[in-house]
């Protein structure tokens, strides 16, 4: 039996998204133990991320794949500039510069928007399921090691009540479903979402450079192996 859209995008992506999920700069943001001004660093990126991907979906609503996607509510980029104005200040865009693996994943969303916009919805795909699921782990983590007094520094994860996250969570799953396109049309979003997976990989690897853990005392490079 052949597999949807939605099986092909889970199971074809599995590996890439485990290890994104594992590189170095995420695991210390899991663990509690990333410095405030990485955090914001990370806001900082995927801000310009989703500043490029959500006027472009809304310029494509009616585009049959981008539009079961565009949901009320779901859109992070005005949730990010609320938390970065509260973890850092007005000045945010100016003390964080986007990394250079950003900058190439923002030209990709615009080439996609000139020459395919269906494909956006691969991007689409990877950021907002990842942040109604593991996002509302992470919702948790940044309150208690980031964010402290200020406590409503956690805009970008909060979608609502646990059933509004919930409803929105099977509507974008639903919209997935919906989307209707031939076997090439399947295989191009699915490639595109590995794609973008290697795309964050890449990101993360340049923060953890920009902003490295600090290293016990005398801890050498066999020791972590």
């Amino acid at each position: 039996m052949r597999q949807s859209l939605a099986e092909r995008l889970k199971s074809e992506t599995r590996a890439l998204h485990v290890g994104v999920e594992r590189s170095a700069f995420m695991g210390r943001l899991l663990r509690g133990s990333l410095a405030r001004p990485a955090y914001c660093a990370l806001l900082r990126n995927l801000h310009s991320i989703y500043a490029a991907l959500e006027p472009a979906m809304e310029r494509h609503l009616a585009n049959p794949v981008i539009a079961p996607l565009v949901l009320p509510g779901l859109w992070r980029a005005l949730p990010l500039e609320h938390d970065l104005a509260a973890l850092h200040g007005p000045d945010w865009r100016a003390a964080f510069p986007v990394a250079a693996a950003t900058r190439a994943y923002v030209e990709r969303l615009h080439e996609l928007e000139r020459t395919r916009p269906a494909l956006l919805a691969a991007h689409a795909y990877v950021r907002y399921l990842g942040d109604l699921s593991g996002g509302q782990v992470l919702r948790g983590i940044v309150s208690r090691s980031i964010a402290g007094a200020d406590a409503g520094a956690v805009a970008f994860y909060d979608f609502g009540d646990d059933e509004r996250t919930l409803g929105l969570k099977r509507s974008f799953r639903s919209g997935i479903e919906s989307i209707a396109v031939d076997e090439g049309g399947v295989s191009a979003l699915v490639d595109e979402a590995a794609a973008a997976f290697v795309r964050h990989g890449q990101l993360f690897e340049e923060l953890e450079t920009a902003h490295p853990g600090v290293r016990a005392p005398g801890a050498t490079d066999a020791a972590r192996h």
